[in-house]
C-alpha cells in the first residue's frame, strides 16, 4: 500500500465539513461558561485550516466539539455537517463508527494518548480490525504499512515496541499512522509538534504537509505558533475568547493583518522579517470566560479601542473574498 491507495478518486469542490453557529458551554458550579460563541466555517477536501490563538482562546474545544470529544458537562449547539452528516445528532454507535473512518485526530501529547500497556502495532491493528472487520493478521499488516508510510525507521521491529520505548518524534509518527490507518477524509491535529524539539518539529510538519497533499484530506491544525501556521495551512482562523476575530488566506493574514489581536500576535512573535530588539507583547491577559467584558472581548487589551467597542460585540465584516475580521475599524487599514 502506498499514499496513492489513500487518495480519493475525485476531489469534490463542495465543502466536506460545514460548521454553522457552533457554541459550546461548560457547566461550572451552577454557572454556564461559554467557551465557543457562534463559530462558522467550512472546509473542502485537500484544504488545511489553521486555528490560531493564545492558550484558552477556544481552539482545542472547537476541534474536539466536531467529534464530540468533550466531557459530559459540555453542551454543544449548532450544526456540524461532516459529508452531509450532522455529527451533533448521531447516536453513540454511529458516532463511534465515523471516528477513525471519516474523521480522525492527532492529539497533542502522544505519550498520554497511546496506551502504555499495548505495543504500537497492536494499537494500530486494533483500530483497523474494529472499523473494517478484518482479521488481526490483516490489521497487523496494515499497521506495518502505515508505519512505513509515515517513515518510521525499522518499522517491522517497531511494531512490537511499547510507547515508552520510542522517542518523542517516533511516538508522534505512530500517532499519525494510527490516525490515518482507516483512510479518514478529515484529519484533526491538536498542536502535534508542541512537545518536540525544533528539528523533529520541522520533520513532522513536512511529513504532515506531504501526507495531506498526497492523500487529499481536509485538515484542521491547531497551533499558537505563527511559523507552524505558515508552514502547514492554506487558510487561517484567528480565535480570541471563543470567537473568530479574523479569517483569510495565510499569506493575507501574515502580510496584511487587520484585527488588532492578529497584529499583536505578529508583533509578539519572532519571524524572518523581525527587527532586532525586544518583542512587543500584547498587554494584559485573556478575559475570564465566567466574567466576560461587555462588547468586544479584546477591548481591554486593545491600543485602538474606541467607545463603541465596549457597547456591542462586533460582527464579522467582509474585507474581500474569503477575508473577514471582527472589528469596527477594519474598514480602514490605516486606523
Amino acid at each position: 500500500m502506498t499514499a496513492a491507495d489513500f487518495a480519493p478518486a475525485e476531489v469534490n469542490h463542495r465543502p466536506f465539513l460545514s460548521v454553522r453557529d457552533l457554541s459550546v458551554e461548560f457547566m461550572s458550579e451552577g454557572m454556564a461558561l461559554r467557551a465557543i460563541n457562534g463559530v462558522d466555517f467550512h472546509l473542502r477536501l485537500g484544504e488545511t485550516l489553521c486555528l490560531l490563538g493564545e492558550s484558552g482562546s477556544g481552539k482545542t474545544v472547537t476541534m474536539r466539539s466536531l467529534v464530540r470529544l468533550l466531557p459530559p458537562t459540555a453542551r454543544i449547539a449548532g450544526k456540524v455537517l461532516l459529508d452531509d452528516i450532522d455529527v451533533l445528532t448521531l447516536d453513540p454507535d454511529r458516532l463511534r463508527a465515523i471516528r477513525g473512518t471519516k474523521v480522525s485526530m492527532i492529539f497533542q501529547e502522544p505519550m498520554t494518548a497511546l496506551d502504555p500497556v499495548f505495543t504500537v502495532g497492536h494499537q494500530i491493528a486494533e483500530v483497523v480490525v474494529f472499523h473494517e472487520g478484518v482479521s488481526w493478521a490483516t490489521g497487523r499488516a496494515r499497521a506495518l504499512e502505515m508505519l512505513d508510510l509515515v517513515q518510521v525507521p525499522s518499522a517491522r521491529r517497531r511494531l512490537d515496541a511499547y510507547p515508552h520505548e520510542l522517542s518523542g518524534g517516533l511516538r508522534q509518527r505512530v500517532m499519525i499512522a494510527l490516525a490515518l490507518s482507516c483512510r479518514p477524509k478529515l484529519l484533526l491535529a491538536d498542536e502535534p509538534t508542541t512537545a518536540l524539539d525544533a528539528t523533529v518539529q520541522i520533520q513532522i510538519l513536512l511529513l504532515l504537509r506531504e501526507l495531506q497533499r498526497e492523500l487529499g484530506m481536509a485538515t484542521i491544525f491547531v497551533t499558537h505558533d505563527l511559523g507552524v501556521a505558515c508552514e502547514i495551512s492554506d487558510r487561517v482562523a484567528v480565535m480570541y475568547a471563543g470567537r473568530f476575530v479574523e479569517t483569510g488566506a495565510i499569506a493575507e493574514i501574515i502580510d496584511s493583518p487587520r484585527h488588532p489581536y492578529t497584529i499583536g500576535l505578529l508583533n509578539s512573535t519572532v519571524h524572518a522579517g523581525s527587527e532586532r530588539g525586544q518583542l512587543a507583547p500584547i498587554p494584559g491577559a485573556p478575559p475570564d470566560l465566567l466574567d466576560m467584558p461587555p462588547g468586544c472581548a479584546f477591548a481591554p487589551r486593545c491600543a485602538k479601542v474606541v467607545a463603541d467597542c465596549s457597547q456591542r460585540v462586533p460582527d464579522l465584516e467582509e474585507l474581500g473574498p474569503g477575508r473577514l475580521a471582527r472589528c469596527p475599524r477594519t474598514a480602514n487599514p490605516d486606523c
